[in-house]
């Protein structure tokens, strides 16, 4: 039984990463839009807060999860539920780990990065980036590691409630594109606008 499960998730997989890697400009244009808004707006945000060259607000993981959230919608690992709780989970664990263990960076990296892997697991809400997230909290220079569980706060949470904002609009304005997957609201969103639409042309 759970190799039947095995196989098909794989093939469900392989089919996923097929279609959404298929030489498509509509896609391609739409997922350009959308990362490009939501890093920018993280970007502008963080240029307007922070002095310098200090990238506080604005972190690797944001890009990888924009490959995803933008790029493979109907991914699993793209889904609202996985990109908030993987992050969130990713940086309590990172923030945790640093915590306990300030000094012993081999340690800590590895922990943080495997314990967020099992939580995420656990929870169902695996998020690759999330591992990123963990990693950088236990990496990074003085000024995240002085934010202790403000990290997960902001930058964590802010900069993927933006990208979860932007991807909400932006991967459900063509029919073609519905995300979350299996979306209600998509196809009653694009119906109430073509009777606007026809209302407005009579």
């Amino acid at each position: 039984m759970p190799i039947k499960k095995i196989k098909k998730g794989y093939r469900k997989t392989r089919y996923i990463l097929y279609k959404e890697t298929l030489i498509d400009f509509k896609e391609h244009f739409w997922a350009f839009v959308g990362s490009f808004i939501g890093i920018g707006s993280i970007a502008y945000f963080n240029s307007h807060n922070f002095a310098g060259s200090d990238a506080v607000f604005l972190i690797g993981s944001f890009g990888a999860s924009s490959v995803l959230i933008y790029g493979i919608i109907q991914s699993p690992f793209s889904q609202p539920k996985n990109l908030v709780g993987g992050h969130l989970l990713s940086a309590i664990v990172g923030v945790t780990v640093q915590l306990l263990l300030p000094d012993i960076i081999w340690l800590t990296s590895a922990l943080a990065v495997s314990l967020s892997i099992i939580l995420m697991q656990i929870t169902r809400t695996l998020h690759p980036p999330g591992g990123a997230t963990a990693l950088i909290a236990v990496i990074s220079s003085d000024k995240i590691k002085d934010l202790g569980y403000w990290y997960v706060l902001s930058p964590i949470l802010t900069g993927v409630l933006i990208l979860l904002f932007v991807a909400l609009i932006v991967n459900n304005l063509t029919e073609n594109r519905s995300y979350p997957s299996n979306n209600k609201y998509h196809k009653k969103y694009h119906t109430f606008r073509k009777r606007i639409t026809k209302k407005l042309q009579a």
